[in-house]
C-alpha cells in the first residue's frame, strides 16, 4: 500500500515517513501544497496524511481540489488538537478522518488501517482473505494450516495490497504503482519475481495468472 504524507515540518515528516515504512507502507513525502495537489492527481496513492498549514496552497485547498476532480483517495487530516473548527472544515472539504497534533504514530497508523479497510469494503479486525491472515505487526502471513511465513518488505506490501483487492485482476503496472515510492526504480517485471515468492509461501493456486491482464488473489 502506498501513502502520501503532506507535512511542511521536515522533522515531523521524516519521522512519520520512517514509521510508516517500518509499518510496511511505501510512503512519499512533500511539504508543499502545490506539489501535493499535483502528486494527488498524477500518482496512485491508497491514502493521504494531510496537514492543513502548507506553503503554496493550504491543505483545505488541496483536498477540495482533489474532490472536485473526482479523486476519492482516503484523506486523514492532521490538525491542532483543540482546533475543532479545522476538523469541521476538513470534513466539509471531504476529509475521512483526522488526528490531532501532537499525535501518537501508533494511533495514526491504526486509523489509516481502518480507513483503508473501509475504502475496500473490508471488515474491521485482522486482514483475512480465503483463509489467509496477515499479521501486520509481525509482517507475516498465516495459512489456514496455521503455518506462519515471514515476508520481506516488498512481499508484505504486495500481499497486503492484493488482500485489500481480493478477486480483482491487478496488472503488473498497477501493482508496482502501489508498492513502490515515487523515486524508486519501478520495473513491473520484478513483480513476477515477488509473485513467485508469495506463491511458494501461500500456495500457487491462491494467485491466479490472467494472461495479458495480471494477477488475481483468490477470495
Amino acid at each position: 500500500m502506498r501513502l502520501l504524507v503532506v507535512e511542511d515540518d521536515a522533522e515531523v515528516a521524516s519521522r512519520l515517513q520512517a514509521d510508516l515504512r517500518r509499518a510496511g507502507y511505501a510512503a512519499d513525502v512533500t511539504g508543499d501544497g502545490d506539489e501535493a495537489a499535483y502528486l494527488g492527481r498524477e500518482e496512485a496513492f491508497d491514502a493521504v496524511v494531510l496537514d492543513l498549514g502548507l506553503p503554496g496552497r493550504s491543505g483545505l485547498e488541496v483536498l477540495a481540489g482533489w474532490r472536485r476532480a473526482g479523486i476519492e483517495v482516503p484523506v486523514l487530516i492532521l490538525t491542532v488538537r483543540d482546533a475543532w473548527y479545522e476538523r469541521v472544515a476538513g470534513f466539509e472539504a471531504g476529509a475521512d478522518d483526522y488526528v490531532g497534533k501532537p499525535f501518537h504514530t501508533a494511533e495514526l497508523i491504526a486509523r489509516l488501517g481502518a480507513l483503508l479497510r473501509r475504502r475496500h469494503g473490508l471488515p474491521a479486525g485482522p486482514l483475512a482473505v480465503g483463509g489467509l491472515r496477515l499479521d501486520e505487526q509481525a509482517q507475516e502471513v498465516v495459512t489456514p494450516a496455521r503455518a506462519r511465513h515471514e515476508l520481506t518488505a516488498t512481499e508484505f506490501r504486495l500481499l497486503r495490497y492484493m488482500m485489500h483487492n481480493p478477486g480483482r485482476v491487478l496488472s503488473k503496472t498497477a501493482l508496482s504503482e502501489h508498492i513502490y515510492e515515487y523515486d524508486d526504480e519501478r520495473d513491473s517485471n520484478v513483480v513476477e519475481v515477488y509473485i513467485r515468492r508469495l506463491r511458494r509461501k501461500i500456495g500457487a493456486e491462491r494467485i491466479r495468472t490472467r494472461r495479458g491482464q495480471g494477477y488475481e488473489l483468490q477470495a
